[in-house]
């Protein structure tokens, strides 16, 4: 029931090029009812539009999903077709403090015969209403709803052999969904770039203060909680410093604002989850990591040679736990998300994700 519905919002609610993006109007009314707000105070249409004109050749749509805890909310699919027709797909997660914007990433896929799909998830990028508050949540499971859109989506355009990646937070959360779905997942394979799997945190803190925090975003979920005011990373991606790419800023922020509580504990909850039913994931997953870890919050050139965000060592021990035969792969020098790193090392998280696919 639920996919035919998808299915027919699909029919209604074609995708359409990404240039004639368009925003809905927001609601006073729920806009006033909640108490946390986009940081800047204002919605970003323009920039919306901005972004739009950089990725030619796309499609996008939004889909409804219904009311969440803080109001109206909802997802939004993109598409970039294979250069000729086609019956595989590749489904792109993004991360924390992200959203889809790797053009080149969709072409690599498209001309290589895949047509490629990313989804912004709800409350993150194309997604985000004004009165949301980025990235809040209370239930990592809420995604998979945004997940389930797309696929429903990808399938309704006739592909039958789909793989569903996704990227730190998105990775870990595609896990999560393989890890709770089995054979059900609707995927016949799962490719993850330094998925959040583990926090990047002394043992101390893992095992305390943690759980304490998790704890808390039960009992007052809307509690934020300060994150450390680090350019280094997005100094590393951003064209005008130090990385070859450009991106909204509103969108992928250069210093996050702070998590809730209730976000700590849907991660940590999520973590745990996957790592005690991790034996549930039925189809093959490859999980990629960078070979080094980067320290520090000011930049400096090790930052283009490594991950400055999560712990490759941890994510290989976790990673080596999933399914039942997982593939675990090091690339070397890879910045903390792969496919953004210097052009020989993104080329070789390409081939392995290609390499993956083809013998899975």
């Amino acid at each position: 029931m639920l996919y035919k519905k998808i299915c027919n919002f699909a029919e209604r609610n074609s995708l359409r090029p990404i240039n004639n993006e368009k925003t809905t109007a927001l609601s006073r009314d729920s806009a006033g009812r909640h108490g946390l707000r986009h940081p800047s105070g204002a919605s970003r249409r323009a920039d919306r539009h901005g972004l739009a004109r950089r990725l030619p050749g796309y499609e996008a749509r939004y889909v409804d999903q219904g009311v969440a805890f803080d109001g109206p909310c909802r997802s939004t699919i993109v598409r970039l077709r294979a250069r000729r027709p086609s019956h595989r797909a590749y489904l792109y997660v993004h991360g924390f403090n992200d959203y889809f914007f790797q053009a080149e990433m969709g072409r690599q896929f498209a001309d290589s015969g895949y047509n490629f799909y990313a989804v912004d998830l709800r409350r993150y990028g194309r997604s985000l209403e004004s009165w949301q508050y980025p990235f809040n949540i209370r239930d990592m499971r809420e995604y998979f709803a945004d997940i389930d859109s797309a696929l429903a989506q990808i399938r309704a355009d006739g592909n039958v052999d789909i793989t569903l990646s996704g990227h730190s937070t998105g990775g870990l959360t595609v896990a999560y969904m393989a890890s709770e779905r089995g054979a059900r997942l609707g995927a016949n394979r799962v490719v993850t770039d330094s998925p959040f799997l583990e926090w990047n945190f002394p043992a101390s803190y893992r095992n305390l203060l943690i759980p304490i925090v998790s704890l808390w975003g039960r009992i007052s979920p809307n509690t934020k909680i300060k994150q450390s005011h680090c350019d280094g990373y997005a100094y590393s991606l951003l064209r005008q410093y130090h990385g070859e790419w450009t991106y909204d800023t509103a969108w992928k922020m250069i210093y996050s604002p702070p998590v809730t509580a209730s976000w700590i504990h849907c991660v940590n909850n999520s973590q745990g989850r996957l790592r005690k039913h991790a034996h549930h994931i039925a189809v093959p997953i490859l999980v990629m990591h960078s070979s080094r870890r980067v320290s520090g919050c000011d930049w400096t050139p090790d930052f283009q040679h490594g991950d400055a965000v999560l712990d490759p060592a941890m994510l290989q021990k976790v990673g080596l736990t999933l399914g039942h035969n997982p593939v675990v792969a090091t690339i070397d020098s890879g910045l903390h998300d792969l496919i953004l790193s210097a052009r020989p090392v993104r080329d070789a998280a390409y081939d392995t994700i290609f390499h993956f696919i083809r013998t899975h």
